[in-house]
């Protein structure tokens, strides 16, 4: 459970304000919108789309609820076009494209590394073993 989910907006806020961003940039849907939107602008439907294909389909409410998240924190900007039927585009910020620039190296990096991860992983499962079995 996220800070902003046990308690209120403005009450984490005040609580502290780097640690709340950071969620909002790491959270499981906001890595991939910041990720997505990097190479482009999107409209809703497309940008759903294309993070369903990145393994599980997010729901419209959370995909809405993590844009005006990004949006308040100034790092995705919405175009909504008076035009019929109406047409939103969603666009990073220049401090969004830098978020998700550091975002997408981390991506990159737990690709790349990781064998290595799950050479780790198998090292501690397995000197672990022998204390639970004893236990």
């Amino acid at each position: 459970m996220t800070v902003s989910a046990r308690v209120g907006a403005s009450e984490a806020e005040g609580m502290c304000p780097h640690r709340l961003v950071l969620e909002h940039v790491t959270s499981r849907w906001g890595v991939l919108v910041l990720i997505e939107l990097l190479d482009r602008a999107h409209r809703f439907s497309e940008l759903r789309r294309a993070i369903g294909r990145t393994g599980r389909p997010v729901s419209e409410k959370m995909l809405t609820q993590t844009l005006q998240t990004l949006e308040r924190d100034g790092l995705v900007h919405r175009d909504a076009k008076p035009v019929i039927p109406p047409r939103v585009d969603y666009s990073l910020t220049d401090l969004g494209r830098e978020a998700a620039g550091q975002v997408r190296a981390l991506a990159l990096w737990t690709q790349t590394r990781m064998s290595d991860v799950e050479q780790a992983r198998r090292t501690y499962d397995e000197a672990r073993e022998p204390r639970s079995r004893a236990s």
